[in-house]
């Protein structure tokens, strides 16, 4: 079940580009407004792509000044994030279940993975922010 958003995007709900950009600040088509999702969702998982990539630097630093034995922060960082995306699919397919089949599936999907991983980078930020220096 966790492998449920690649394969809606490998199916094609992902809303790919067409030839005339959409202007989501005034979509109103369906389909329109699933590429607008997703087109969030992407940002935001940008977003979160560059602050894992910072945490995971932190944690690699703070086990590089630790004896071998102590070592093992980055590899639990590694493991927390391979579960919060298996956490997020599945919540998020839960979610568009209020729309299964429909042409808003895919919003319902991508407004909520873009909600999630938002909170997902505040975290790591967070992280960061806290003890990064």
């Amino acid at each position: 079940m966790f492998k449920l958003v690649p394969v809606l995007i490998a199916l094609g709900l992902a809303c790919p580009a067409t030839a005339q950009e959409v202007d989501c600040a005034n979509a109103m088509a369906q389909q329109d407004l699933n590429q607008c999702a997703y087109a969030e969702w992407e940002q935001a998982d940008a977003g979160l792509n560059a602050a894992y990539k910072q945490a995971m630097a932190l944690l690699k630093s703070w086990d590089a000044n630790l004896p071998e034995t102590d070592r093992g922060g980055a590899e639990a960082l590694k493991a927390a994030q391979r579960a919060w995306i298996t956490f997020r699919d599945n919540a998020c397919a839960a979610e568009g279940w209020a729309m299964k089949g429909g042409s808003a599936e895919p919003l319902l999907l991508y407004g909520c993975m873009r909600q999630l991983t938002e909170e997902r980078t505040a975290h790591l930020t967070g992280l960061l922010d806290a003890f990064g220096g």
